[in-house]
């Protein structure tokens, strides 16, 4: 039976005409899968399919979503995200922690977590240095992380009682079930590049993938060292964020899916 696959043109470019026609004639296609994005099980007999190619810089891997989650794309990843992409098939996942980011060199600490506007929930990233962040080339001390996200199209907020507005050019990367990175425009107006990047796939929780999977879009909260901290739940978070917001310490964006 022919599989209920959708195979865009950019696909079809990369994986080649006879290819791609092997796959809508179900050769190559799976029955049975599970979503790349949302992970929950899939039928492409049954359902609605994307074909999604991962293109790393020297190796590729194609798979598969639910159309509603996922339209039929390629996406850009560096080889250490493709090969993480790959393992979190096995289950070897780790949980949120720290990374750097360019050119800054900062540490970043990423949590994430809902977040709950007019009555509806909403998925977020919380963004805190470990440390001030100072300008590159500046001389002198001082935490310059909001200015400089402030520069990028950050809104300034000073209560959370409306979703931030989409911040076109970034982009959240979540594949396979597990967060991958924050994009930002390339300089020359090229492909996007990791604003932060996952050292190793991270897990979120159902709940927060269904949410996405809902808005297509990540709520991306950031506030200077010592503003947040390690909130161990959601409430506490939220009570954190909002006493940021009061104090004039969080600035926020919206951010689509990578892809869509």
């Amino acid at each position: 039976m022919p599989r209920m696959l959708d195979v865009s043109d950019e696909v079809r470019a990369e994986i080649g005409d006879e290819e791609a026609d092997r796959l809508l004639a179900g050769e190559n296609a799976p029955g049975s899968y599970d979503c790349t994005s949302c992970r929950t099980p899939g039928d492409s007999e049954q359902e609605r399919t994307s074909t999604v190619l991962f293109i790393g810089d020297e190796t590729a891997v194609l798979a598969f979503a639910h159309a509603t989650c996922l339209p039929s794309q390629v996406v850009q990843v560096t080889e250490e995200q493709l090969q993480g992409a790959v393992k979190s098939i096995t289950g070897d996942t780790v949980d949120l922690e720290p990374d750097k980011i360019a050119p800054e060199q900062a540490v970043l600490g990423i949590t994430s977590g809902l977040v709950l506007i007019a009555g509806e929930l909403h998925p977020a990233l919380v963004v805190e240095p470990t440390a001030p962040i100072v300008r590159p080339g500046a001389t002198g001390a001082g935490d310059d992380f909001l200015p400089l996200l402030i520069e990028q199209g950050f809104m300034p907020l000073t209560s959370i009682d409306s979703a931030p507005s989409v911040l076109h050019g970034w982009s959240v990367l979540l594949a396979m079930g597990q967060l991958h990175a924050v994009l930002q425009p390339g300089a020359t107006g090229g492909q996007p590049v990791a604003w932060w990047q996952a050292h190793h796939p991270l897990q979120v929780t159902e709940s927060w993938r269904a949410a996405a999977n809902k808005h297509q879009q990540v709520l991306m909260f950031a506030a200077p060292v010592g503003s947040i901290g390690r909130q161990p739940r959601e409430d506490l978070l939220r009570d954190a964020l909002d006493k940021a917001a009061a104090n004039g310490k969080l600035v926020a964006a919206a951010m689509p899916l990578a892809g869509t």
